[in-house]
């Protein structure tokens, strides 16, 4: 199965079902909930109440990525300037799900979706991991 890691930003105070629907939608009918290994997010999250219950509901470990990491990834990504005024990067869920897939890929671009935002990368050892051509576009 895929190892998958979902790169997870949201606003304050989204509950863990607005995450889990965001999540699901970005994987869509092609990639299973269960290939999720991990969330990913930045380290200003760590204790977001929502982001916390639905690693928790779904046994899934959250790790986080400080504003400096995020800022070195030498990647293109959809840049928000929202989010660079508010936290100081140009985007949290793409670059920690880059972050945490270890050198993989992008397989899902940022997905927005009642206040969460989603990228879906696969691992680095994962077979795909270099193949831009089974990535989705956003919605």
């Amino acid at each position: 199965m895929t190892a998958l890691v979902a790169g997870i930003g949201c606003r304050r105070g989204v509950s863990a079902e607005q995450i889990e629907a965001a999540v699901r939608d970005a994987l869509g009918a092609t990639l299973p909930f269960a290939a999720l290994n991990a969330i990913a997010s930045i380290d200003t999250k760590a204790d977001e109440s929502g982001l916390v219950a639905f690693c928790a509901r779904h046994a899934l470990p959250l790790q986080t990525f400080t504003r400096e990491a995020i800022n070195a990834l030498d990647t293109p990504f959809d840049a928000s300037p929202h989010v660079r005024a508010q936290l100081g990067v140009d985007g949290v869920c793409e670059p920690c799900a880059l972050l945490a897939s270890q050198g993989g890929a992008l397989l899902v671009r940022k997905h927005v979706r009642d206040g969460v935002t989603v990228a879906i990368a696969c691992a680095a050892a994962h077979p795909h991991s270099n193949d831009t051509s089974r990535i989705k576009e956003p919605r």
